[in-house]
């Protein structure tokens, strides 16, 4: 598995790609493996806002539904349409299968997020 090191990461298996203000978020490879066949992603409305730690998504699988959790707070700018005729760009790659980009309420809340490695190392102790 890929962790890209020019991402942050959460314990909850959620990827944050840092664009200025605003934030792509996904879910790891680690994370889509775990899922199996994605079968369905419920988008936000752009324009909602999220607090830290509010569910921003819940992803239907194979296996079971998982929510998202927010990693940073701020509003939806932006949702992967795409997600919502092929879910399966998630299984195929799972750091350009972007869900939301966010427009970030409070940049020190990025403070809490781990690198790859940190990420990676989490995995083996797991």
């Amino acid at each position: 598995m890929t962790f890209p090191a020019d991402l942050k990461y959460t314990s909850e298996h959620v990827w944050v790609k840092v664009e200025g203000d605003t934030a792509k978020l996904g879910i790891t490879e680690f994370a889509q493996d775990q899922l199996g066949d994605i079968l369905f992603v419920d988008l936000p409305e752009v324009g909602a806002t999220f607090s830290a730690g509010d569910v921003f998504t819940e992803i239907e699988s194979s296996k079971t539904a998982s929510e998202v959790p927010m990693p940073v707070g701020g509003e939806i700018v932006a949702v992967n349409e795409e997600l919502d005729d092929s879910p399966e760009n998630i299984n195929e790659d799972a750091y350009a299968a972007w869900i939301v980009e966010v427009k970030m309420s409070d940049a020190s809340e990025l403070d809490a997020l781990i690198t790859a490695e940190a990420y990676e190392g989490g995995l083996e102790e797991a």
